[in-house]
């Protein structure tokens, strides 16, 4: 077999048909092998609330329907690199607790006796989170101090019984009495080790 030299043109030529074809065949950003694309192929980032049927038996199943709710997003606040300035990850959640029909009555007047002065004139409870640089992130952070504000106002006191009111009555009165005792106990103490005072007559 002959070899047959080829011009700088052909050569040149060749060589940029290549790099052309490989261009093509690669995408044009970086993608990693851990993004929401390659890890949920047909999933997308918009925000649903599911089909959920409550029981009637408890007050709070934990369930909020993100349709009662009114989300905002803005720019955060801080350092946080070039994404700062575009990328609108700051979240406000903000819902009126006495229209909040998915909230049961008695919880509700319960976060309106605990949470009034956090409300708004218009009545809205609001809630923020820039504590990430990722949108969804701070939603659920939103979401979870909500889900934490409706279970604390959930959550009934126990009335304790007379009788134990009577016994912490009884342990508070000793209490006293001992401090009493030692306070006499340690001024007598100091009065002897006091020199006797001389009375010239």
């Amino acid at each position: 077999m002959a070899f047959i030299p080829l011009r700088m043109n052909a050569v040149h030529k060749m060589v940029q048909n290549v790099c052309s074809t490989t261009l093509l065949k690669r995408p044009m950003a970086y993608k990693s092998s851990i993004s929401l694309e390659t890890l949920y192929p047909n999933s997308s980032l918009k925000l649903t609330t599911p089909t959920f049927s409550s029981d009637s038996k408890e007050k709070f199943s934990g369930f909020i329907p993100m349709d009662k709710l009114d989300i905002t997003y803005s720019a955060s606040s801080g350092p946080g690199g070039q994404n700062v300035n575009k990328v609108h990850t700051k979240v406000d959640l903000r819902f009126k607790v006495d229209e909040a029909d998915w909230i049961h009555p008695d919880i509700r007047a319960k976060m309106m006796e605990l949470y009034g002065n956090k409300l708004s004139k218009e009545g809205y409870l609001i809630l923020r989170s820039d504590m990430t640089r990722s949108q969804q992130l701070n939603l659920a952070d939103c979401l979870q101090k909500l889900r934490n504000m409706i279970r604390d106002a959930s959550v009934t006191k126990r009335q304790p019984a007379p009788e134990t009111e009577e016994r912490i009555r009884q342990r508070h009165l000793k209490a006293a009495r001992m401090r009493v005792s030692i306070k006499r106990e340690e001024s007598a103490r100091r009065a002897m080790k006091r020199a006797p005072t001389v009375v010239d007559l």
